[in-house]
């Protein structure tokens, strides 16, 4: 072999090597889900804990506060009944979603209005737990100003 071919040889091998080491065919571990899904995730989650919230009596009927203001405070409130649940699950899913939302909060460097506005209760109407406060939206939730 002559030493312009073992020089190329060199040189091809040297090249190979260095490309192959770039490649990697190993799975790639998930990135985590950023916060915007892990808070939405908690929300579909507390909903369905909450259910349909069903009632035979207005003492079957609460509300908690969803969320994390800024400022502090709930977001907005929630309906729900304890004629099927005790509210333990749903009050730590409560927890684990404010946290979460405090947690984006700080990150972000969220301002808020910084109001305060008070739990406005629920009601069992038409055998359903519903919010007392004018203007509750679909679900029994009451947004809050942020």
């Amino acid at each position: 072999m002559n030493p312009t071919t073992f020089s190329r040889t060199l040189a091809g091998l040297a090249l190979l090597l260095a490309s192959s080491a770039c490649r990697s065919d190993a799975p790639q571990a998930p990135s985590p889900a950023p916060a915007a899904n892990r808070t939405a995730d908690l929300l579909a989650r507390i909903e369905a804990e909450r259910g349909d919230a069903a009632c035979d009596t207005e003492a079957q009927c609460h509300s908690i506060g969803i969320g994390n203001k800024a400022c502090g405070g709930p977001e907005r409130y929630m309906a729900w009944s304890s004629k099927n649940n005790d509210g333990t699950h749903l009050r730590a899913l409560v927890a684990e979603h404010a946290a979460a939302r405090r947690a984006d909060d700080a990150k972000a460097g969220m301002a808020s209005t910084c109001s305060f506005v008070t739990d406005p209760g629920a009601t069992c109407s038409a055998g359903h737990c519903v919010l007392r406060a004018a203007g509750a939206g679909p679900g029994g939730m009451a947004p809050v100003a942020r």
